[in-house]
């Protein structure tokens, strides 16, 4: 899993018939958990995250774990929001 900061939303009127009723978000990974650098991605979200959230992203085939999405044309998916980082 990755840590990343929704930064926005996506809307998309035509897509693929098994991504009708997922939110696609905008998800900047970070490379460390407390800095900035790192990937945009766009990954599906099941799990109600808001733009400014720290979420928990997985990619790749762990991505389409989901029941009813196994098929279909994902490789992100929010699969957690971070309500606190403890520091060492």
């Amino acid at each position: 899993m990755k840590i990343g900061t929704v930064i926005n939303s996506i809307w998309s009127t035509r897509k693929d018939e098994s991504l009708v009723g997922v939110k696609l978000m905008i998800v900047h990974l970070h490379d460390r958990p407390r800095e900035e650098d790192g990937r945009i991605i766009v990954a599906a979200d099941l799990i109600g995250a808001g733009i400014g959230e720290r979420v928990l992203v997985t990619e790749g085939s762990s991505a389409r774990r989901v029941e009813g999405l196994e098929n279909s044309p994902i490789d992100a998916m929010i699969v957690g929001i971070i309500d606190e980082e403890k520091e060492s």
